[in-house]
């Protein structure tokens, strides 16, 4: 294990989890003591599109995958409409190597309840959710006593600190499908329904939960506005890059030292957050990696030194996505982890459009004789033309992210698809296994 250099340390930036080590962190007591519930006070007296101007203003992006500008979207809310507003925050993080918002809840679900109540207030909602996946137990039970807690001060309920505000905070929990991380499945999920993307537009901005105005953004997003608040929009800036302001929680799997979340300014490139995680592991070099989760294309050793913010991952071409991290040795691989990723889309898929349904479900068992040693090389132009049926011809962007590892796979790694074809390398999967793949 290697120690890092105090120049690489200099990078890690705590602003969202600086509360995480702090004794009962998840308590209102700790979190008022460290600033909590300042920002809310502050808010209250401006008006609300003031709030709204300030989150453009500070450049904050959704921490969900897409990144977009959170304040735009703030402002496509339709003002004096006589609707409801809500505001629906996806907590329903599921996807390979994602795992940034559940401990952001588990020990500091306060910063995400004071982030509700600020958003809210600014967009003029009277009634949010926290839409939480179904297994996330113990962070859900964090959550609801936060939200307990809250109410039990003051800061939720009717008339919010004497400032004649209402909102009522809902922790909903999910069925634990991975599905509702779409923002349009999530809502109709909410409402009772299956959950399964809607056919856009109209967007959720105008006809979103219960065919209102609905504002749908990520954990990590939300629980950033009340240190913009506090700090103002020039502070926050001041960490990551020109378009990517702010820091970024990344979480680092795999073949490293010290797995975790690492809280760096954007920009910080993976071979400084391995050296911050003590390294590799002994005897392993580096050989592939996701920037963004099992739904972004991997990126290889070369790219030790790229960015790690939005313009520069999209230019190294994958995407920024949820940050998640995940580390592959020269011990391990591609074409078996691609097929590891397959199953879980194939698995996850809502089965609502074609391609996705059935694209997924084919290319599984294309992987599986190929892994079974009874591939053939035509096997590799029908996964790449599959790939070409479900990118940006599914509803959503599950097809899409699931084609990601596939074509990013054969592009820096068509050798290993090769040797198992080729008879090079041996079979990781047995005839057994290979049921149905025909």
């Amino acid at each position: 294990m290697t120690t890092p250099r105090p120049e690489t340390l200099a990078k890690l930036t705590p602003v969202l989890t600086k509360r995480w080590l702090s004794p009962d962190a998840w308590r209102i007591g700790t979190y008022e003591r460290l600033d909590g519930y300042a920002a809310l006070r502050k808010a209250l007296k401006a008006h609300p599109d003031d709030l709204i101007q300030l989150i453009k203003d500070s450049g904050l992006r959704g921490r969900g995958g897409a990144g977009f500008p959170t304040g735009l979207k703030w402002g496509f809310i339709p003002q004096g409409d006589g609707k409801p507003h809500y505001l629906v925050v996806n907590a329903d993080e599921g996807e390979p190597g994602t795992c940034k918002d559940l401990p952001l809840m588990t020990h500091d679900p306060h910063s995400l309840v004071e982030g509700v109540i600020i958003a809210s207030y600014a967009i003029r909602a009277a009634r949010a959710y926290i839409y939480i996946r179904g297994e996330a137990v113990h962070a859900a039970r964090r959550l609801r006593n936060a939200v307990q807690e809250a109410q039990a001060k003051g800061y939720l309920g009717r008339n919010i600190l004497g400032s004649g505000f209402d909102l009522e905070l809902v922790v909903h929990s999910g069925a634990g499908a991975y599905i509702c991380g779409e923002e349009t499945a999530l809502l109709d999920s909410l409402e009772g329904f299956r959950g399964q993307p809607r056919l856009r537009p109209p967007f959720p901005a105008t006809h979103g939960l219960y065919a209102s105005p609905t504002v749908v953004n990520n954990v990590g997003t939300i629980a950033s506005v009340p240190y913009i608040v506090l700090g103002g929009p020039e502070w926050w800036k001041t960490m990551g890059t020109e378009k990517s302001a702010g820091p970024m929680i990344y979480s680092l799997s795999g073949r490293i030292a010290n797995p975790g979340q690492y809280e760096c300014s954007m920009g910080v490139t993976l071979r400084e957050l391995v050296e911050l995680a003590g390294g590799m592991q002994p005897g392993h070099n580096l050989r592939f990696w996701t920037p963004g989760g099992s739904s972004t294309p991997l990126l290889t050793a070369e790219h030790l030194d790229v960015p790690l913010d939005f313009e520069s991952v999209a230019a190294a071409g994958s995407i920024l996505g949820t940050t998640a991290t995940q580390i592959f040795s020269d011990q391990d691989c591609p074409v078996y982890a691609t097929y590891r990723w397959l199953e879980f889309y194939h698995h996850e898929s809502c089965g609502k459009c074609t391609p996705c349904r059935e694209g997924n479900y084919w290319m599984v068992r294309v992987y599986r004789r190929i892994l079974a040693g009874q591939g053939t090389h035509e096997d590799l132009d029908t996964l790449l033309d599959t790939c070409d049926n479900i990118l940006g011809r599914s509803f959503c962007g599950l097809g899409d992210g699931a084609t990601s590892s596939v074509t990013s796979s054969l592009k820096y790694f068509k050798q290993d698809y090769l040797d198992y074809i080729e008879g090079r390398t041996a079979p990781k999967l047995s005839d057994k296994q290979l049921v149905g793949a025909h």
